[in-house]
């Protein structure tokens, strides 16, 4: 990465779903950092100018990977990240607001700024053999993800938040 104000896209994914909409936002980003959450430290956070987090809802809450990333990452990063801009995109089997409201709770300890409200993608995944099956995002939901990551970037570099 360059020394210019830049994303980072912290994503987790099982199933494809969140990994094709964080693929999707970084196009979008064009100088984003894609990362996935077992590879986000707590430096990578520091070094980042705002914040995409996209992961899945498992089990109304946030997956247990991207948990365990803010779980490491939390407290060397206390106080070290304010005001920095953030933006979610939760890939869900139903409605995603359990994990978006503990994903919201999470970003307030780091006293992160939200810019861009919340973008839940509602996969209807509701039988077992449609939870684990490899997911297809519709179209119109990657474009969202690709205009998100690059309203991102553009805010970071002008500057606007």
């Amino acid at each position: 990465m360059t020394d210019a104000p830049h994303l980072l896209i912290a994503w987790h994914s099982r199933t494809g779903g969140s990994r094709a909409l964080a693929a999707a936002a970084a196009e979008g980003a064009q100088m984003a950092e894609l990362v996935a959450v077992e590879d986000v430290t707590p430096d990578l956070l520091e070094a980042a100018a705002g914040y995409l987090f996209v992961g899945p809802e498992n089990l109304a809450a946030l997956s247990g990977a991207m948990k365990e990333m803010f779980d490491r990452c939390y407290y060397p990063c206390l106080g070290k990240l304010a005001g920095r801009p953030y933006a979610t995109i939760i890939c869900a089997g139903s409605d995603g607001e359990n994990a978006q409201r503990q994903l919201d709770r999470i970003a307030t300890g780091w006293r992160l700024k939200r810019v861009v409200d919340p973008v839940i993608v509602n996969t209807a995944a509701q039988t077992p053999e449609a939870i684990l099956a490899p997911k297809t995002i519709a179209a119109d939901r990657l474009a969202e993800a690709r205009d998100l990551g690059a309203a991102m970037a553009e805010g970071l570099a002008a500057g606007i938040f």
